[in-house]
C-alpha cells in the first residue's frame, strides 16, 4: 500500500508542475531564442524600426486576457492560437509588408509559434521582439490599456 501511495505523490507532484509552469521540469532548456528567417528585435529596435517604417505591423501574440494588463501602441492582438495563414492574411495582405512579433517575454512561447507560422505562410519580412512585454514593461516604455 505504501508503495502505491508513494507513486500517487509522484503523478501529483508530477500533474502540479505540469499545470503551474506548463511542462515538465527542465523544459525551459526547450525555450526557442532564435528562430530562422525572422529578425530578433530588442525594445530599443523596436522603437527605431517603427520610426524608421512607418508601414510595420506590430502583432501581440498573447492571449486577449494577457492584453487586459497593457500592450504596446498600435499593436493588433491575434493570439498565437488564432494565428493561421488566413487570420495572418488579412492583417497583413502582402507578405512583404515587415511584420513584428511579441507576447509576454522570454519565457513566453506565444510570439515564436507566431513567427514559425508567419514564415510557415511565406511571409518575408518577419521580426520577433523576444523581450515581448516584460523587456517593454521594466524598461519603463509607454503602455495603451483599455
Amino acid at each position: 500500500m505504501k508503495f502505491i501511495s508513494t507513486i500517487n505523490v509522484s503523478c501529483i507532484l508530477l500533474l502540479a508542475s505540469i499545470l503551474i509552469n506548463g511542462s515538465v521540469a527542465g523544459a525551459e532548456e526547450a525555450i526557442v531564442k532564435n528562430i530562422p528567417g525572422s529578425i530578433k528585435v530588442n525594445a530599443e529596435e523596436l522603437i527605431a524600426l517603427v520610426e524608421k517604417n512607418p508601414a510595420l505591423i506590430i502583432i501581440d501574440a498573447r492571449i486577449v486576457s494577457d492584453r487586459l494588463n497593457g500592450y504596446i501602441e498600435g499593436s493588433i492582438s491575434l493570439p498565437d492560437i488564432d494565428t493561421n495563414c488566413e487570420t495572418l492574411a488579412r492583417i497583413i495582405p502582402d507578405k512583404k509588408t515587415p511584420a513584428l512579433f511579441y507576447c509576454n517575454g522570454p519565457k513566453c512561447g506565444r510570439s515564436a509559434k507566431s513567427v514559425k507560422i508567419a514564415l510557415d505562410c511565406g511571409f518575408t519580412n518577419v521580426y520577433w521582439f523576444y523581450g515581448g512585454f516584460e523587456e517593454w514593461q521594466n524598461k519603463k516604455y509607454p503602455l495603451v490599456k483599455d
